[in-house]
């Protein structure tokens, strides 16, 4: 698809869409977790899609892939998998006399991280640093990883066998975690009709570049954000910090990925302002990840999500809606 040169709010929009219904041939019924996903991209974020085995994470990360002309990369996480194996490592050149750095497979725009609790907590801390600062650490130099970058991964429920629980300084590195969840009765008909006529990732259609994402980027982040907007943002987050049932709240990086995610919405939309209902929106899908509860919330079965939304309900709204500047 060819966009104009002079990349607004509209244009965004249109790719955004255009890159959903693309997904969509292949990643059916499922809009809502698509848009999620592309929020991440939009935001320079990182995604962990958590949910059971068979329900389409790795398809819908291949999809989203398959859809943009850049450079990507698959990790298959396995117990015995080094951080090397996804780092790179040094190597000694013989016939030169000279240390070589071999950049891994994270050297790419988008990284899928398969399984990704399969692997050992000292080999998942590996991506610690690339996730946050886009830079690689070997024998004293850093390499940047090339822009725009995103680690898609995915992992299935912790309860399962052979898994191990994320370090929750990963967790929080991860701008979204959603859940694809089952199909209803027609998608997943729909699934086995597109199975049937050879629909795959590898079929889909090229929407835009590496260069068009980089650029539709920094248009996101020229959506407007009133002082009412902030003032409401910080108050949701720090209310996740004062509940009897919360023992860590959310952390400020929390806080500045909650207002990356906000502005892609609000471009999605052809907006150039946020709104209350964008914070609504999305901190369930920013936020529960990043808190750690109490035990005894746990046993009651209280979840992150029930924590946010209970903070949204209580938390009151900016008068006129923030939209102002």
């Amino acid at each position: 698809m060819t966009f104009p040169r002079n990349d607004g709010f509209s244009q965004f929009a249109q790719c955004f869409h255009a890159l959903g219904d693309n997904i969509e041939r292949v990643v059916k019924g499922k809009r809502d977790t698509v848009e999620l996903a592309l929020t991440c991209l939009f935001a320079e974020g990182h995604l962990l899609i958590e949910d059971v085995p068979g329900t389409g994470k790795t398809t819908l990360a291949r999809c989203l892939a398959s859809s943009i002309e850049a450079g990507f990369a698959r990790v298959q996480f396995t117990p015995d998998l080094l951080p090397s194996d996804i780092t790179g490592v040094t190597v000694y050149r013989q016939n030169t006399g000279t240390f070589e750095f071999l950049p891994g497979p994270v050297f790419a725009n988008i990284v899928l991280g398969d399984e990704i609790n399969r692997a050992s907590p000292k080999t998942q801390s590996a991506l610690l640093e690339v996730m946050e600062e886009r830079r690689v650490t070997a024998d004293g130099k850093t390499h940047p990883v090339p822009r725009p970058f995103m680690v898609l991964a995915t992992q299935n429920s912790v309860d399962m066998g052979g898994t191990y629980q994320l370090p929750e300084a990963q967790l929080d590195r991860f701008l979204m975690r959603v859940t694809v969840g089952y199909p209803d009765h027609a998608s997943e008909v729909a699934v086995l009709t597109g199975a049937a006529a050879s629909t795959t990732p590898e079929s889909l259609s090229t929407i835009a570049t590496a260069q068009h994402v980089a650029g539709f980027i920094q248009v996101a982040s020229q959506v407007q954000v009133a002082e009412p907007l902030y003032d409401y943002l910080v108050r949701v987050v720090s209310a996740t910090r004062s509940l009897p049932d919360v023992r860590l709240g959310a952390s400020p990086r929390g806080s500045i990925a909650l207002l990356r995610a906000i502005r892609v919405r609000a471009a999605s939309q052809s907006r150039v302002y946020a709104v209350p209902e964008d914070i609504k929106a999305l901190a369930g899908h920013v936020l529960a990840h990043r808190l750690i509860l109490t035990p005894e919330a746990e046993l009651s079965g209280r979840t992150g999500a029930d924590v946010i939304a209970e903070v949204l309900a209580t938390v009151p709204v900016p008068q006129g809606g923030g939209a102002r500047v």
